[in-house]
């Protein structure tokens, strides 16, 4: 089980949803071991307000999204709810528009994100993980979507980051047969972006956390914002944002703080601004 820290512990959705802070980094963790992280509708709402609090939250510089205990970090959706939330078109439709708003907010969030997957990481879970910035992976880990085996469409900002990731023919492979791959396979391909051993994964998540949250946030702001307009289409790329993020971070008191550490040879104490 991954030993998360407790420090400013808060839960959503009675429970299922926990949030802490340690070090300047947040942490959410999806919390239904018992049904292997498998995500209800409650707990959508709840990933929400825990991404808002850790976004409006000056001390925290990046964000680790896991699974409790050691068998997932989500197995997708919440099956048992189905016949009441996705029985047909109509309920779907509703499901998705309550569940994209949160994903939504995670893909368009302001600072890094990391998915820190041990064990099952399926479906919707898929659908989180790719939403993050990066990818960490025990060597255990399984990942899949299995929506051909359950007469569901997966959706199309699901599939565009799939397709993004590893390339259209695995996509399809991926999704026509529902077939899981290991965490070997998932590297291969490009889908994750390390594997670690299962005992050194949350170790290693967190101090590569920590070395971003010890940085100057704007720089680590600027590439964020510069590598989402890289991705776009060249008549959709805001070239103003990148150019004020550029200003800001010369015109910055990190910048003047970075090379004065730098002359003396010291640890530099960045502050965001």
């Amino acid at each position: 089980m991954l030993d998360v820290p407790a420090t400013s512990q808060k839960s959503f959705a009675d429970g299922k949803i926990l949030k802490s802070i340690t070090d300047g980094v947040g942490i959410i963790t999806f919390n239904n071991p018992e049904k292997r992280n498998a995500m209800s509708i409650e707990m959508w709402d709840g990933l929400g307000a825990a991404l808002i609090e850790l976004r409006e939250d000056d001390n925290v510089r990046v964000v680790i999204l896991t699974g409790a205990g050691d068998k997932a970090f989500m197995s997708g959706a919440d099956i048992s709810q189905f016949e009441k939330n996705r029985r047909d078109a109509k309920a779907n439709e509703e499901y998705n528009r309550k569940s994209d708003a949160q994903r939504a907010l995670l893909a368009e969030y302001p600072k890094p994100t990391i998915s820190c997957i041990r064990g099952f990481c399926l479906g919707g879970g898929m659908q989180i993980a790719m939403l993050t910035d990066m990818r960490f992976a025990a060597a255990d880990s399984q990942f899949g979507i299995p929506a051909a085996k359950l007469g569901i469409a997966y959706g199309f900002e699901g599939l565009r980051h799939l397709v993004s990731l590893v390339g259209p023919s695995w996509a399809r492979l991926i999704l026509y047969t529902g077939m899981r791959i290991d965490s070997a396979e998932a590297l291969r391909i490009g889908l994750v972006d390390r594997v670690m051993a299962n005992d050194k994964l949350w170790d290693e998540t967190l101090e590569i956390a920590r070395t971003i949250s010890g940085n100057a946030p704007l720089a680590v702001k600027a590439a964020k914002i510069t590598i989402a307009q890289v991705l776009k289409d060249k008549d959709e790329r805001d070239m103003g944002a990148i150019k004020a993020i550029s200003t800001a971070c010369m015109d910055s008191e990190d910048f003047r703080e970075g090379r004065q550490a730098f002359m003396e040879k010291r640890k530099p104490h960045f502050k965001g601004r």
